[in-house]
């Protein structure tokens, strides 16, 4: 019996492992298609995410664990009762349909807590009820009476197998969606396209002109104070600006300078029918923004 839940606990970890580093490819593919401004990054950013991994990995582990033996197990247990109870076998299929009705009420309180949307909500609830499912049936593997009993690390080892080329696979396609221009791009917008009247929504607007002339009524601007907290002020005068397309999409800049305001370059992002004008409030890393977009 030890050596079945030691069976079981191992390979339950490893798929859970896998399907956690495909997730996360996954979710990352599904980033760079979202509208976004195209933070910034560091290297100190980079390294620290280096040196967190071990640090991740031993807090997947004991996820995992936790996982297994808080919901992978039961829903073994509880499946093979309902199966024999209600139809005289542990049929696999109650597997996926106890993993759907476990997981629907969770999935359901953080929809409407994240306030996501109805496809967001069934999407999630898809995800983690495929991923408990194949969990469950993969480990369920081990206690069946009719097939030929495998040890865990002979599981294991098919999961390390298997799973290392599943998450190639993920991660090969993922490039090439990504090379192919999946992603997202911010619009190519002209002199043009600028050349309009820009409000934040809360009674700033910045009215640039063809012929170079910029208005700016109340438009905020950042400083750093001495604690290293940004500092608004508000920018009304006249001044000049000018669209500088730079190497492509994403290095497009609109450089105002109004008399007497301290006004950063503009950066692009939004769609080409609702394009957007931002720049960063404080650090970059902080992910705040201040955004301008067209009127009317």
């Amino acid at each position: 019996m030890r050596d079945r839940f030691g069976a079981v606990l191992t390979v339950s970890m490893a798929v859970l492992f896998v399907e956690a580093v495909i997730g996360t490819i996954a979710l990352f593919v599904w980033g760079q298609t979202q509208e976004s401004p195209g933070l910034s990054y560091n290297v100190m950013g980079v390294f620290f995410l280096i040196m967190m991994v071990p640090f991740v990995a031993v807090a997947g582990a004991v996820l995992g664990a936790l996982l297994t033996v808080g919901v992978v197990m039961p829903l073994l247990v509880v499946a093979g009762w309902l199966g024999r109870r209600l139809s005289g076998h542990g049929a696999w299929w109650w597997v996926p349909a106890l993993a759907a009705a476990v997981t629907a009420p969770p999935s359901l309180a953080v929809a409407v807590l994240g306030e996501a949307g109805l496809l967001a909500g069934l999407g999630g609830w898809l995800a983690v009820t495929v991923a408990l499912a194949a969990t469950t049936l993969v480990a369920r593997r081990l206690l069946l009476p009719d097939r030929r009993q495998l040890s865990g690390g002979a599981m294991f080892g098919r999961m390390a197998l298997y799973g290392t080329l599943a998450v190639v696979i993920a991660g090969t396609l993922a490039g090439i969606g990504l090379y192919a221009g999946i992603g997202y791009e911010p619009p190519q917008l002209s002199a043009e396209r600028v050349a309009r009247t820009w409000s934040d929504g809360k009674g700033g607007t910045l009215i640039l002109t063809a012929d170079g002339k910029a208005t700016a009524t109340r438009v905020e601007t950042f400083g750093i104070d001495d604690s290293s907290e940004p500092v608004v002020h508000k920018c009304t005068g006249t001044g000049t600006w000018q669209y500088d397309p730079g190497a492509g999409p994403w290095y497009q800049e609109v450089d105002v300078s109004v008399d007497d305001c301290s006004m950063d370059t503009w950066q692009v992002f939004g769609s080409l029918e609702h394009p957007k004008l931002f720049v960063y409030v404080g650090d970059p890393d902080s992910w705040d923004l201040y955004i301008l977009q067209p009127r009317g």
